[in-house]
């Protein structure tokens, strides 16, 4: 049952319902020119201009449809309205459709009953289907537009972009209902994984160099170095609906040995590797493509394909590891030093990064960095930490050169991960524990990396 919106105030009931009826015949005429609207332009005709005052009413109309017949048809009307709206008028729907559709309590407690009563599996899925918000219903019919999919993570791009990146109210319920759905569409097994070679279609290729959110690729010629060599890997996820549209990909570098720098693997000129004859394989930059699906847990299950992959393609391959950066590294090192201009020499700068992502807490126990705690969390082991390793401006503004490398050991990943979570434990190297242990003279001092125990605005944690 349609939800019927009323205006602030009414001079008398037939003027209300003059208005209501008004509205209905409002949405409706929105939403047959917006299809008719297509039909023009296939035929050389123009379509009629459209504004934000109706989507609210065509969310409405969306969602009093019964007949599935012309769902997709309806939904594409919709988002021909919506794409045709200015940013004003998108946020102002984004933040009322939620509040406008209430869950129906009436449902909901005939559905208890019901349950109560019979306590069958019809009892269930009734009290399932009571219990949906119509938000997640709007969600689902738009999906069935051409390319529905992709537009709904465009128009969730929109919320984050309208709420900068911290929804509330109105707009974090819609949120929340949007990755709900999302958290259920691009589960991993919906997911294809597939190599990203020179080869690739252009247009995909493009969006890679687009895409690609850590070491920025400087055009045709380093996608190129990165991409198509035999000791050069890239991977990527993708969904059905989004075949040349990638969700988020690795790089991949096949070397000899663990690298310590950044130049190392991404450098112009360097000595190439056959596949055959290379004992590593480092991750190097991972990047998620899609703002609009933040949240949704890709890179895990990412990572722990293409390691399997790697092993059956090319089984001398002994160590899996990341080559990563610390973004949280310089901000932390700032509010330590308070302020102090002096930047410690790179032995000093290696013991405090130790003590930052071994100690520094974020929520949960969880290592405050993102990307240790992305790692860690999927149960990498903390194996290496490198001064002078990325000297480019962003290396050198969030983590002031250093890097890191991330182990990851398939028969103790589950263990990592599980000690983790269960108890803020971090695996790491016996050398990067040594980093950081104190004598008895050295506590309380600060920007000198001997600090006491416990990092400023984080807790304290069990390293033996």
């Amino acid at each position: 049952m349609a939800t019927t919106r009323t205006g602030s105030s009414a001079t008398s009931g037939t003027a209300t319902a003059s208005a209501t009826g008004s509205q209905r015949r409002g949405a409706l005429d929105l939403l047959m020119k917006s299809s008719l609207g297509k039909l023009l332009r296939r035929i050389g005709g123009s379509a009629p201009k459209t504004s934000g005052d109706g989507l609210l009413e065509l969310a409405d109309a969306l969602l009093s449809v019964r007949g599935r017949a012309s769902g997709p048809a309806l939904a594409a009307g919709f988002f021909d309205h919506y794409e045709g709206c200015s940013k004003a008028a998108r946020k102002e729907f984004l933040g009322a459709i939620h509040g406008l559709h209430p869950a129906d309590s009436g449902a909901i407690d005939a559905a208890i009953e019901r349950w109560n009563a019979h306590r069958d599996e019809a009892a269930a899925r009734a009290l399932h289907a009571a219990s949906e918000a119509p938000s997640r219903a709007l969600i689902n019919q738009l999906n069935l537009a051409p390319q529905g999919t992709r537009k709904l993570i465009a128009m969730r791009e929109d919320l984050l972009d309208a709420a900068g990146g911290k929804p509330k109210g109105g707009l974090a319920a819609l949120d929340r209902e949007l990755e709900s759905a999302f958290t259920s569409w691009f589960n991993a097994g919906f997911l294809e994984l597939r190599r990203i070679g020179w080869d690739s279609p252009a247009v995909l290729l493009e969006r890679i160099i687009r895409y690609e959110a850590v070491h920025t690729i400087q055009g045709w010629d380093d996608l190129r170095r990165r991409v198509e060599p035999a000791d050069r890997r890239c991977y990527g996820f993708f969904h059905p609906q989004m075949p040349e549209d990638p969700l988020i990909f690795v790089e991949v570098a096949l070397t000899e040995t663990l690298p310590g720098a950044i130049h190392q693997v991404i450098a112009e000129t360097r000595k190439e590797v056959p596949a055959r004859e290379a004992n590593c394989a480092i991750f190097y930059s991972i990047s998620n493509c899609q703002k609009g699906l933040k949240g949704i847990p890709f890179g895990n299950h990412l990572i722990k394909r293409v390691v399997s992959l790697l092993k059956e393609d090319l089984p001398q391959l002994k160590t899996f590891a990341t080559l990563s950066p610390v973004p949280g590294f310089a901000k932390w090192l700032a509010a330590e030093q308070e302020g102090k201009a002096v930047l410690p020499g790179a032995s000093e700068l290696r013991t405090l990064a130790a003590r930052y992502l071994l100690t520094a807490k974020g929520r949960g126990l969880q290592p405050r960095d993102p990307v240790a705690r992305f790692h860690l969390g999927n149960g990498a082991r903390l194996e290496a930490i490198h001064a002078n390793a990325d000297l480019s401006p962003n290396g050198l503004r969030q983590s002031h050169g250093i890097m890191v490398n991330y182990l990851y050991d398939l028969d103790y990943i589950e263990a990592n991960s599980f000690a983790l979570n269960e108890s803020g434990t971090i695996a790491a190297a016996k050398s990067l524990r040594a980093l950081i242990e104190e004598k008895p003279a050295d506590k309380g001092q600060k920007g000198t990396g001997r600090f006491s125990g416990k990092a400023a605005g984080s807790e304290s944690v069990a390293l033996a």
